[in-house]
């Protein structure tokens, strides 16, 4: 993102925020407040200007997104920009989300002022080039793993339904043709975007998102579309879908608008409730030729992979919440006249938790890192996916060890962090760095 003078002035407002004089004097809530509504207005403002340069009458030529110089060294310091979006989101997540997951989880539906919240952001932007509306300049997956870890720390439900329309804009704008782009771009940049998602997982035994029975057959004038999808976040709500099928032997991704033709059904799950999951049936769904994602260039794996870094980033973020909530809980909590953090089982769990969370991040880091700048970055997607499938879990469990009988209860959230945990490891589901 270019240092346009409104991210310079944000982001002098955050480092303000970041002074610790504030809590001597007692004003760090009121500057906080300051520096939340003035990095949403300032988002806001950069998706006003962009909607004057979007209106355009041809299809534009296809955009792609170059890559970053690869540094020297692998830095994990955060540029201006960067630290100003884990700021922002780190607020949103703290004041909104945390707040409201509970309720949400509840209610299997996340509130609408949230979802509203979250636009106003303008999350899409960072997907969207400018010529589109956005203000995206390279490829960003590093930022992308840190919107989903900072959301993931407030509700990971949530933060999947919040990712979903900024992963398809990701993926158009990393795949899409130039009409493709052109006609589904620009509204990702309007003050209200459209809700969008991927439908990957299928009601499958031992489910490889390589190996899919959604098919498509070519047509004469496009494509028809059978197959079932399950465990799709806002499939209901969804005006635009990334499908996922087979074409000719090989997967594929099609551009799906909504559709009365489309079955939906409710499919509950022991996690992730809030981010209202269903499974999409397609019949003879008819296509237009164009609703092929991409051409030549369209790389599946590669695609697969960036979902990969996101749900590591969603791994890693409701993992920090938990230790965040354990750490002050065995403190505080007693056990025959002092804290059971005393207790030398219950301090190496928790010093194991910290590491292996560190281990989840620096790993997830080093792949978007290395996709970010150009480099081959499969393997470590790959050791990045396996090492948070199996520490995710873990996590979750022993959050739920060192709560005792409190970790069973909805009175405290590890349990709900732990049903989602429980999703890494088995539920592709719709977000792409």
């Amino acid at each position: 993102m270019a240092r346009a003078p409104i991210g310079l002035a944000l982001s002098v407002i955050n480092r303000i925020a970041g002074n610790p004089l504030l809590d001597r004097f007692g004003l760090r809530n009121t500057v906080e407040r300051t520096a939340y509504h003035g990095t949403r207005a300032g988002f806001r403002t950069l998706a006003m200007a962009g909607k004057e340069f979007k209106r355009i009458s041809d299809w534009l030529p296809r955009q792609r997104l170059p890559e970053k110089k690869a540094p020297q060294l692998f830095d994990l310091n955060l540029d201006a920009d960067q630290q100003m979006i884990v700021d922002s989101l780190s607020r949103l997540a703290r004041d909104r989300l945390r707040p409201a997951a509970a309720e949400a989880d509840e209610a299997s539906a996340m509130p609408a002022d949230i979802y509203e919240a979250a636009a106003e952001l303008g999350l899409p932007l960072y997907a969207t080039p400018e010529a589109f509306g956005g203000v995206a300049e390279t490829l960003s997956p590093v930022t992308s793993v840190l919107i989903a870890e900072e959301l993931a720390w407030g509700d990971m439900a949530m933060a999947a339904a919040l990712l979903a329309p900024f992963s398809v804009a990701q993926a158009i704008t990393r795949w899409g043709t130039g009409e493709q782009q052109s006609r589904y771009l620009p509204a990702f940049c309007e003050e209200k975007p459209p809700v969008a998602t991927i439908a990957i997982d299928e009601p499958t035994p031992l489910f490889d998102p390589r190996v899919l029975q959604t098919r498509a057959t070519q047509t004469g004038t496009g494509y028809t579309l059978n197959g079932t999808k399950n465990g799709v976040v806002l499939g209901a709500q969804s005006d635009l879908i990334l499908v996922a099928a087979e074409l000719n032997g090989r997967p594929r991704v099609f551009i799906v608008e909504h559709s009365d033709a489309i079955g939906i059904r409710e499919d509950p799950a022991m996690g992730l409730r809030a981010a209202q999951t269903v499974s999409l049936t397609f019949k003879n769904l008819q296509l237009p030729d164009d609703a092929l994602l991409g051409d030549d260039d369209f790389d599946y794996q590669i695609f697969l992979d960036h979902g990969c870094l996101l749900k590591c980033g969603l791994a890693v973020g409701t993992a920090r919440a938990v230790l965040d909530y354990v750490i002050p809980y065995c403190n505080e909590r007693e056990a025959f006249g002092e804290p059971i953090s005393h207790r030398q089982a219950v301090a190496f769990m928790i010093s194991n938790l910290a590491i292996e969370i560190d281990s989840m991040r620096l790993l997830t880091w080093r792949a978007a890192s290395r996709a970010e700048t150009g480099q081959e970055w499969h393997r470590e997607a790959s050791l990045a996916r396996i090492l948070c499938n199996e520490k995710a879990m873990e996590v979750g469990t022993n959050g739920v060890q060192l709560l005792g009988g409190h970790g069973f209860v909805k009175e405290h959230p590890v349990e709900r962090w732990y049903r989602d945990l429980r999703s890494i490891a088995t539920h592709f589901g719709g977000a792409h760095a």
